[in-house]
């Protein structure tokens, strides 16, 4: 199991316009055009403070490393759930269907006096034999080039 934690930091932002812009359908899809997907859905859900939000998206895996092209295939289809029982706090699975492993954690929003810190902390588990670490390593540096990447999106939209 390898366990990853990211902050994405939005300075000068409040809770409200961060939990905003994570409640708009354009901006997680603007997020997928940024990371190169060619095919996406956002379903997205919400009531007060609850939310629900899924996010079912498809790219070729270029890039991917050979051991690792057996798992993923020639494209990479991971399908994201958020659910958010509170304006700040949520649960976290990313799912690759399909394939052996899981990615579940938690999604936290604290802001301080000068903006908001956004920290995702999730554990991936793949269970194949031999190449599972290898798998794990792979799948932390891909998610955690895809927080960098909806935070350059967040920063972006949150000066508009």
């Amino acid at each position: 199991m390898k366990t990853l934690r990211h902050d994405l930091r939005y300075d000068g932002a409040t809770l409200a316009q961060v939990r905003a812009m994570l409640a708009d359908p354009k901006f997680r899809e603007e997020v997928c055009v940024s990371q190169h997907y060619d095919r996406y859905r956002v379903d997205l859900d919400s009531a007060g403070d609850r939310m629900t939000v899924t996010i079912d998206q498809y790219r070729p895996a270029e890039g991917v490393p050979p051991f690792a092209k057996k798992f993923v295939g020639s494209d990479v289809h991971i399908v994201q759930h958020e659910e958010w029982p509170s304006a700040t706090d949520a649960t976290l699975e990313v799912s690759i269907p399909g394939k052996p492993g899981e990615i579940r954690g938690t999604i936290g929003l604290v802001e301080t006096g000068d903006g908001v810190t956004e920290t995702v902390q999730v554990d991936i588990r793949v269970a194949i034999p031999l190449v599972g670490g290898r798998i794990e390593g792979l799948i932390a540096d891909l998610l955690r080039d895809a927080l960098e990447a909806e935070s350059r999106v967040g920063r972006k939209w949150l000066t508009r």
